[in-house]
């Protein structure tokens, strides 16, 4: 077969085409080998980096270090990356079974420092390991890493082993932010389980000192060449220094949005729509008549918490419209924050969708997570679509979503750290309130129902899932409805 180009350049192409096979799960369209599919790339999983990345804290002790790494592992693995953090003070409390004292960090302690070291070195054995054999794409190394010489023997690792490596600096000189993060996270450490509060801060205050002396800040000039950002006084100045790629600007671009100011962020539902009742999935339709007593109860449960400067924010869909106006308080509409998009299958109820189409309904229970319907989306599409509402969640204090199932499954998903697999199940019921509160490395969730009575929108996984199943097994699990 010849091709002309341009009407002159003639080129041969001996290679015969190479046939297209649909994965009907991920709805993507994949090479053929001999007709068949090529198993391995079904199981190949999307790499946004040319090889791996370590992500290496550089502080004193009591800067955030540690919030940090789990606020980032977290981030990077709701949006998809494979991320895992590797805390030394963790490998050094599973060595030195009892912590006696602050003299473990003296610089002139040889047998401290000589353990802190095996701890570091069995710490990026590990690294190692899960970026290499275990398909990590990200690794968190959270230290002090507060002297060169230790930032020199990761890099050389690093390089040995094809890593590229960022390094997040946290520098804090305010007192009262200091004794504030000793308080609230290091007081609660298994180190000072024995000791009471006066005693665990005055120890824990030696052994920042321990550090300071031989502390080298990263250096603009010294480590022009390194890839970092410098986090100084909790985020009221950041220096950023050669970006390498695609991963490194995100991360930069999340840890220029967080904040540690005391906030709540409420997720609620639309109140019950008239789809909801009839056991549809998708639509616009409106409320029902309970659905806008919940909208009356939510306004007077709003009012009662007194929030400071709360922000309301709601999809553009009329349920959750409808639901916000009845609180008399300005809200904003979020286009991203609207139902996940079921394709052909809008407004169905799930005995149709069996009826219908009992291929996709059997692949959607064996992958809820990545499954997309026909023309429609999937959990893991609505994730990216949700990235900007929870980065601006992260910018913001007090807040109020008003979504919808699928929405608030994947918004809560990221701040309890939840997996793929479990985030299409979470439960999100009509007519419930959840408060969450930020607390030292996790979030404090409070389950407040308004009273007024919902039909049940959930559906478990059933334990069939077969494509071959009879229909009776594939509605088993189907919630009751008019």
């Amino acid at each position: 077969m010849s091709l002309m180009v341009d009407g002159d350049e003639q080129f041969t192409n001996t290679t015969p085409p190479r046939e297209l096979t649909q994965n009907p799960l991920k709805k993507i369209w994949m090479p053929c080998k001999n007709g068949l599919p090529e198993k391995h790339i079904f199981q190949r999983k999307v790499c946004m980096t040319n090889c791996p990345t370590l992500i290496v804290t550089v502080g004193l002790p009591a800067r955030g270090k540690t919030y940090i790494s789990k606020k980032l592992t977290r981030y990077l693995n709701w949006i998809g990356v494979p991320t895992k953090e590797f805390n030394v003070g963790q490998y050094r409390r599973e060595f030195v079974k009892i912590y006696k004292s602050f003299e473990f960090f003296r610089p002139d302690n040889e047998e401290g420092l000589k353990i802190r070291k095996q701890c570091a070195s069995a710490a990026l054995n590990d690294v190692r390991q899960y970026l290499t054999d275990e398909g990590g794409q990200v690794a968190v190394f959270d230290a002090t890493n507060t002297t060169r010489e230790r930032r020199d023997t990761i890099i050389r690792f690093a390089e040995q082993n094809g890593f590229k490596v960022f390094f997040v600096e946290s520098v804090c000189e305010d007192p009262d932010v200091i004794a504030e993060n000793i308080v609230q996270v290091k007081l609660g450490s298994p180190d000072y389980t024995h000791c009471n509060t006066e005693e665990a801060v005055e120890d824990f205050m030696k052994r920042i000192k321990c550090y300071e002396n031989s502390y080298q800040t990263l250096d603009e000039v010294l480590d022009r060449e390194l890839s970092y950002i410098k986090i100084i006084d909790v985020g009221r100045r950041y220096l950023v220094n050669r970006v390498q790629d695609h991963i490194q600007s995100r991360i930069v671009y999340y840890l220029m949005n967080i904040h540690i100011t005391p906030r709540s962020i409420y997720l609620c539902r639309h109140g019950e729509s008239d789809l909801n009742v009839k056991g549809r999935i998708g639509g616009d339709s409106g409320l029902s008549e309970r659905g806008k007593e919940f909208a009356k109860r939510l306004g007077q449960f709003i009012q009662e918490q007194d929030i400071s400067d709360l922000k309301v924010w709601t999809s553009q869909m009329k349920r959750t419209i409808q639901t916000a106006e009845a609180l008399s308080v300005p809200y904003e509409q979020w286009k991203a924050l609207n139902e996940i998009d079921a394709g052909v299958c809008e407004e169905m109820m799930y005995e149709e969708i069996q009826e219908h189409y009992p291929l996709e309904f059997a692949l959607r229970d064996q992958d809820k997570y990545r499954y997309r319907y026909p023309k429609g989306e999937s959990y893991e599409d609505l994730v990216q679509r949700l990235e900007p509402v929870i980065m601006e969640l992260e910018r913001q204090e007090n807040v109020l979503v008003i979504c919808h199932q699928a929405v608030m499954r994947c918004l809560l998903a990221y701040f309890l750290d939840k997996s793929a697999e479990e985030l299409p199940y979470l439960k999100c019921p009509l007519h419930t309130v959840l408060k969450l509160t930020p607390v030292a490395y996790g979030c404090k969730v409070e389950s407040i129902c308004l009273n007024v009575e919902a039909v049940n929108t959930h559906r478990d996984r059933p334990e069939n899932v077969d494509v071959s199943r009879m229909a009776e097994e594939a509605l088993l699990t189907v919630p009751a409805h008019q």
